[in-house]
């Protein structure tokens, strides 16, 4: 029941109130001597931040299934609609989704790439009209992130902003390398991340953190919330742009990404003093490390060029990175350390396929216990953004890689020439100086017109030969010439790669279907002078991948993305062994195209040769 409030009868009492009252809201709204003495430092960092405010919320995206629901925040990071978001966000919207900006309007929008490990995905949106461009923020540095700078948090909490404009939040960074366990079985699991008192609520998901510059330097995904309701305690965590920019060349070619594991396992040794110690407790054989020298009590001092000195800060460090990357490690035994670069394994649990069993769903239908049902999926098939998706597995959306790789191609056509006609035999003479000897070398590729291409390499007397194809042959063989980790089979790859086309050839000649777009890795090109830097990683090169595989042989193709330069090559066909490296330099004219005049051949740890070419002969068809 509603209650009226009782009022004195005197009017003496009455007109005292009354002038009382009046005096307060006079005093209330006359200028204040406090709020005229405000500092010019303070009113310029209000008006500061309102103006970065003003910049980048253009930019600030509201997720949505197709249709209009909201399910999340995102923020545009590219002119061409490149959005980041999480990966939960998306879960549950399928490929085609829908995203708000500020100008109010709502734009188709297509699934890129994914991690789910790491909780972050990558979305297109489609502009109105073909060119439009639009606005976008700058990716900052979170390194440079420290605990009591400001942060501003932008995004749609609760979906308030039913007209796309993003609620702002304004607060405090409160820890930097922070670690968030798996939230799902493997997945949602947050590694070197930053903690925030600024404010996140379900909705701000998959929106931008930034810096007072307007910077962007994380995604927000998390928050401790009060166990009476979903009610932000003062403790989110965004997931640090640093860690995106490692796997940004994974998401943008349409991968479902996975984090990287070291294949072994440490322990701490606890120390009087500040600092303490870790050693390797176990190892796995087949692991990298154990092959570049690892062993059982060494201790790590620094992993990817960052001081170790607890278990917890080396997989805080170790769960930022992609698998198959190489990093940097160094590690002590005895008195003597050593600095090695170390391949990355996988960290996803495989997924094991069953069969279908009598009442499990159908394809198409909800899962039980999964992410919730899709809205708008009658209505996304509608979409323009239908047309820019395909389904292949291991990829959030192999649309994207096959768009790669064409991209890929047609920089060697443009750097390198066309060699779709130079597929008949290839010579190359010069020399070649090996660890202990060097003298004339000759190369040939001799093709036998049934797709079986033999490979021989001739130097004072001896001579390899192998055909990779030919049915029975060994190992060994394949490894020849010996010591080499298979320099032969690598060079008919070589040839595969420079001459093939994936559609209209012989299968036999390339490596269709084997290639796809392996994302971006770091690469470590030995100089052209052989003279090795104090640190390994300023050796480091950030490429682009093509991946192929023919039968059981596989390669990684490395190419500078900064000119698209091919630089060199991992071939393997035994997983367990280490690949046979190669790296080109000197790119000169060999009748009509460009072919590496200098070639190194490295195997574990060792520089097997190094051949340079005099002249190349080749055969058009």
């Amino acid at each position: 029941m509603i209650t009226t409030p009782r009022f004195p009868r005197r009017p003496a009492v009455w007109f005292a109130l009354a002038a009382g009252t009046m005096a307060l809201v006079l005093a209330a709204t006359a200028p204040s001597p406090m709020l005229a003495q405000v500092p010019a430092a303070v009113k310029g960092a209000e008006d500061e931040r309102v103006a970065v405010i003003a910049k980048v919320k253009p930019a600030v995206a509201a997720v949505c299934f197709y249709g209009g629901k909201v399910c999340g925040s995102g923020v545009v990071i590219s002119e061409d609609g490149l959005c980041l978001t999480n990966f939960h966000v998306v879960q549950p919207t399928g490929a085609i989704l829908a995203c708000g900006l500020a100008d109010g309007k709502l734009y188709d929008s297509v699934l890129i790439g994914q991690d789910k490990v790491g909780d972050v995905a990558l979305v297109k949106l489609l502009p109105k009209k073909p060119g439009d461009k639009f606005p976008f923020v700058k990716l900052g540095d979170s390194d440079l992130c420290r605990a009591g700078e400001w942060s501003l948090a932008m995004g749609n909490p609760f979906g308030l902003a039913m007209d796309f404009n993003p609620t702002v939040t304004f607060g405090m960074i409160s820890g930097v390398n922070r670690y968030q366990p798996p939230e799902g079985k493997g997945t949602l699991e947050y590694t070197d991340c930053i903690q925030i008192d600024t404010s996140i609520n379900p909705g701000n998901s998959g929106g931008p953190l930034f810096n007072m510059k307007g910077e962007l330097i994380g995604i927000n995904g998390r928050g401790s919330f009060d166990k009476r309701g979903r009610v932000n305690s003062g403790v989110g965590y965004a997931i640090s742009i640093n860690q995106i920019k490692n796997f940004m060349g994974h998401l943008k070619v349409g991968i479902d990404t996975d984090h990287a594991t070291l294949g072994a396992s440490f322990s701490t040794d606890a120390e009087e003093g500040d600092l303490s110690k870790i050693f390797v407790s176990s190892m796995l054989d087949e692991s990298d490390a154990f092959r570049r020298g690892l062993k059982p009590q060494d201790q790590l001092v620094a992993f990817a060029g960052r001081s170790t000195t607890s278990t917890n800060q080396y997989k805080n460090i170790l769960g930022i990175y992609p698998k198959d990357w190489r990093v940097s490690l160094r590690y002590r035994r005895g008195t003597a350390s050593k600095e090695v670069l170390v391949r990355l394994m996988g960290n996803m649990d495989k997924v094991i396929e069953k069969e279908p069993q009598p009442g499990d769903p159908k394809p198409g239908q909800p899962q039980p216990g999964g992410p919730p049902s899709n809205p708008g999926a009658e209505k996304a098939k509608l979409s323009p953004a239908a047309k820019m998706v395909e389904v292949k597995k291991g990829y959030a959306n192999y649309y994207f890689n096959v768009l790669a790789q064409d991209e890929l191609l047609a920089e060697i056509k443009k750097n390198y020439g066309d060699f779709s006609k130079l597929t008949g035999n290839w010579a190359l003479d010069g020399n070649v100086q090996l660890a202990d000897r060097g003298g004339n070398v000759k190369l040939t590729w001799i093709d036998d017109k049934t797709g079986t291409m033999e490979v021989k390499m001739s130097r004072e007397g001896i001579e390899d030969s192998v055909k990779p194809l030919e049915p029975g042959i060994g190992v060994g063989e394949l490894s020849l010439p010996q010591g080499s980790g298979g320099l032969l089979v690598s060079l008919w790859q070589f040839r595969l790669l420079m001459t093939q086309l994936r559609d209209g050839m012989n299968p036999n000649t390339s490596f269709s279907p084997g290639f796809v777009h392996g994302g971006s890795e770091p690469f470590y090109p030995p100089p052209a002078d052989g003279k090795l830097p104090a640190n390994i990683t300023d050796l480091r090169v950030d490429c682009d991948v093509l991946k192929t595989k023919k039968g059981q042989f596989e390669a990684k193709w490395y190419f500078d993305q900064k000119n698209h330069a091919l630089l060199g090559c991992e071939a393997t066909f035994v997983k367990e062994e280490d690949p046979c490296e190669l790296y080109f330099y000197d790119w000169k004219d060999a009748g009509g195209v460009k072919l590496p005049h200098k070639i190194v051949c490295k195997f574990g740890d060792k520089t097997f040769a190094t051949i340079t070419a005099r002249t190349y002969g080749l055969v058009r068809k």
